[in-house]
């Protein structure tokens, strides 16, 4: 279908679905508007994350923002109950008196009391609100003080490092890969990462680019981790989990924030954010941005020693294979030659953004329009054919949605251009991007059988756009348009009040792949309030990236075969066969036969089928346990580069000079005589379909089956109303069924991790802080051209904070304190320490 008839089908959709919402919100009564600060009982710090609800009237709720301010509109005239609950808080209740068109003020100091999971409210697992106990899936809260303390890092990946089951491997300073549950990558895709619902994802690899998150941790007003196959609701690539980001609406962020930090690395941050409402109270603005800069632990490797030198004494030194020193320096270094050392200082990371965000309200419902830029310089990241350096590069965004209780209308518009080449530091080419993702979705939900029952519904469609200017793909598959059209519904019952089924389904197809369909059944038991079984069972999808479909490019440097032509010449057997061709020409130019790395377009998505088993729960008055058991079976692997996997690249094949009856035994020779020399050259030797010309390529397939297992296991316990620790443990394995021949299909995973955190809060000093502990064990590691084993790591944190008024606070914020010197992925950066402070005003 052209993409003009696309676009208008999906506006015809969205506009029978937006129609019949907008008069509900034209007739429903005007009520009144209740509004506040919600503050720690203790200290009367202000509280954000805080759940606000109307008793009775679940629609009519909110959550306080970063300040603790909260607002509530369209309340029904008279005497109503506000409930205000956050976790580790006791729940507090609150009668006010509401009057058609007037304003209350209802502010409420909470206080300190044992954590209870019972308390959180996520959203993530259901796409609506649930309390946690109740949700259907492992899945996990970053607790805002978390998120506060680590802000002066700018690495929002770093909140997640006290969750069970997921994995940190990180490369530099910014670059991270964000992965539960197994067979991570160095460009992990396996979790779907949202903000406000907009796919932070790369278009062209699918990966992460976190150093372009476009808001400061601080300002998140909360993270969800949901783990497991999330297709179902969320289709490609919510493969492991769902990441889920949230940042408030305008009128629960109102005033002014400024921080200003940090420290060792060289680094300088500063954030700001100033939000308008209007005296109405109808509308708000939001304006945001933010600058990074810092030295960086990515080291050049142009000398041929230098990748061993890196990595010595780490992990065990010596075992380091060697590998073919980078052409490339990083920025602002130059060497004397190829093969000479880099001198020189490296160009500093630098990264800022800008957003706006306007928010109209109408009774219930949330107009948002928002939009914004971030720029990235410096980044280093590793890829399946080595590391690329970003020197310049911006990623501009806007959205727009329509939020109501029970319609949720959204779309955006994700960008990327880079500046200025990107570079690959073992070839030298210069690389370029210039993607745009439009994406369009419709949600809505009703409630049957009184309030047992549930129905959430929804439609997407997606383009997609790129083009590489001929760098990364050949010109017949660049400059390309892709589209993904999807539609899901799930369905919730209660049987009795301490059971719940869950089934959902989700139907996607695309012009790449062949159409998906992606179930999921769960069971939910409930035996209190605060105790919870839950059992599922889903499958989810993950459609190679552009690289894997599209890929061409340099692979490595060009590999002279004159010897070996010269031998076959001075055959006895095969010279005279070899007279009609060319001296020098045998291999097309003999002397520089080129090496390759191209796509795959016949790739199918890879699948997975899981099963999980898990339990919630509060034990006795100050300890809470989650417990997830899962096993899965994962099939269609997207192998690593290998040659002679891909049908397209057929074994090579004699020049049309030689004559027939001697071609077979040429090519005998040929590739026995190379396979000797180098298994990639003789599997790999072949002739490009486009133009005949020789050379060795790798490539890319569906291969292999693995089962995997794991356990999860979390816990906390409060010893005072200041004190608590908290602690996981994660057990992993794997049993591979088959796999491609040269293919290493390894979980990048450890067997075993665990983390243990203390936080101190103090009741009346204003001192806040969280010691934190990650064991990691060491772990064999493939991806792409880096195969070697990651060494165990014992990496401590430290975070500390102290509240000097309402409005200004001080935090110092210490990573890898010991600074133990580890490297999590093969290939990437040697990771050391890094103490930042930063201090921060609101107004």
């Amino acid at each position: 279908m052209p993409l003009a008839r696309n676009w208008l089908l999906l506006a015809r959709l969205v506009a029978l679905a937006i129609l019949p919402a907008l008069p509900v919100a034209a007739q429903a009564p005007e009520g009144g508007s209740v509004s506040g600060v919600v503050t720690k009982a203790d200290d009367q710090a202000p509280l954000a994350g805080v759940q606000v609800r109307v008793k009775g009237l679940d629609r009519l709720s909110t959550v306080t923002g970063t300040d603790g301010r909260y607002t509530l509109r369209r309340v029904p005239a008279g005497t109503v109950t506000l409930v205000f609950r956050w976790v580790g808080f006791q729940p507090e209740e609150k009668s006010v008196t509401v009057a058609d068109g007037q304003q209350q003020t209802v502010d409420v100091a909470l206080a300190s009391a044992p954590l209870a999971l019972g308390e959180l409210v996520v959203t993530g697992v259901s796409l609506a609100p649930e309390r946690i106990v109740e949700a259907p899936a492992a899945v996990s809260v970053v607790d805002p003080q978390v998120l506060q303390a680590n802000s002066v890092t700018g690495q929002a990946p770093l909140a997640l490092s006290n969750i069970p089951g997921v994995d940190l491997a990180q490369n530099g300073v910014n670059d991270f890969n964000v992965n539960a549950r197994g067979f991570n990558s160095s460009l992990n895709r396996r979790i779907l990462t949202l903000l406000d619902g907009r796919d932070l994802a790369i278009a062209f690899l699918g990966s992460q680019e976190w150093a372009s998150l476009p808001v400061p941790m601080e300002d998140l007003q909360k993270i969800e981790m949901v783990r497991g196959p999330g297709s179902a609701l969320y289709g490609n690539n919510a493969f492991s989990g769902v990441l889920n980001m949230r940042t408030p609406l305008v009128r629960d962020s109102k005033g002014g924030r400024l921080s200003i930090g940090g420290g060792e690395l060289n680094t300088v941050r500063s954030d700001a954010r100033y939000s308008y409402l209007s005296a109405s109270q109808r509308w708000g603005v939001r304006f945001a941005g933010g600058y990074n800069v810092s030295d960086t632990w990515t080291r050049s490797r142009t000398a041929p020693t230098d990748f061993r030198n890196e990595y010595a004494g780490i992990g065990g030194g010596a075992g380091i294979p060697a590998l073919g020193a980078e052409v490339r320096p990083l920025d602002g270094q130059v060497t004397a030659g190829l093969g000479q050392p880099a001198t020189g200082d490296r160009d500093l990371i630098r990264n800022w953004y800008a957003t706006t965000r306007f928010d109209y309200y109408a009774g219930d419902n949330v107009l948002t329009l928002e939009g914004g830029l971030s720029h990235v310089e410096n980044e280093v990241f590793v890829t399946g054919i080595g590391r690329v350096q970003v020197p310049r590069a911006i990623k501009p965004f806007t959205r727009v949605a329509w939020n109501s209780k029970r319609l949720n209308l959204m779309a955006y518009w994700n960008g990327r251009n880079s500046l200025d080449p990107q570079v690959s530091l073992a070839s030298g080419a210069g690389l370029e991007e210039k993607s745009n993702i439009f994406h369009v979705e419709a949600q809505s939900n009703l409630e049957f059988a009184g309030t047992r029952g549930r129905v959430i519904y929804g439609t997407s469609y997606r383009r997609t756009m790129v083009n590489t200017s001929g760098t990364l793909m050949r010109p017949v598959n660049d400059d390309r348009s892709d589209w993904i059209a999807s539609g899901f519904a799930q369905l919730e019952y209660r049987l009795t009040d301490q059971v719940k089924l869950v089934g959902a389904s989700r139907v996607d197809g695309g012009n790449l792949f062949d159409t998906q369909l992606s179930p999921k059944a769960a069971l939910v038991y409930s035996p209190s309030e605060d105790h919870s079984i839950h059992a599922s069972v889903n499958r989810a999808f993950m459609t190679p990236n552009y690289s894997e479909f599209f890929l061409s490019a340099a692979a490595g440097a060009p590999v002279n075969l004159s010897a070996l032509e010269a031998g076959l010449r001075a055959n006895a057997a095969l010279g005279p066969a070899l007279a009609g061709v060319p001296n020098g020409a045998l291999f097309t130019t003999s002397a520089a036969v080129p090496v390759r790395a191209e796509g795959n377009a016949n790739l199918r998505p890879e699948e997975t089928v899981g099963f999980e088993i898990g339990y919630k729960g509060n034990i006795g008055k100050s300890a809470y346990v989650t417990a997830d058991f899962y096993t899965s079976r994962l099939r269609n692997f997207v192998t690593d580069l290998l040659p002679g996997i891909n049908p397209a690249f057929q074994p090579w094949t004699a020049p049309t000079a030689v004559p027939e009856v001697a071609r077979a035994q040429l090519e005998t020779a040929v590739r026995g005589q190379l396979l000797a020399l180098s298994p990639l050259a003789g599997q790999g030797l072949t002739r490009l379909p486009d133009n005949g010309a020789t050379a060795i390529v790798v490539s890319y397939g569906n291969a292999g089956e693995v089962v995997q297992r794991g356990i999860e296991l979390g816990g906390g316990y409060q010893f005072t109303d200041e004190f608590r620790l908290d602690g996981t443990f994660t057990l992993f394995d794997f049993t591979v069924k088959s796999q491609a021949q040269g293919d290493q299909l390894l979980p990048n995973t450890p067997a075993r991790k665990g983390t243990l955190s203390a936080t101190y809060t103090g009741v009346r000093n204003g001192l806040d802080v969280n010691v934190s502990a990650r064991l990691v064990g060491g772990f064999p590691w493939a991806a792409g051209v880096f195969v070697g084993n990651v060494p165990s790591q014992e990496m401590v944190n430290v975070t500390a904070g102290y509240r000097f008024s309402n409005s200004l606070r001080a935090s110092l914020t210490a990573t890898n304190v010991f600074d133990q010197q580890r490297f999590s992925i093969f290939g990437g950066a040697v990771i050391g320490r890094r103490i930042l402070g930063m201090i921060t005003t609101t107004f």
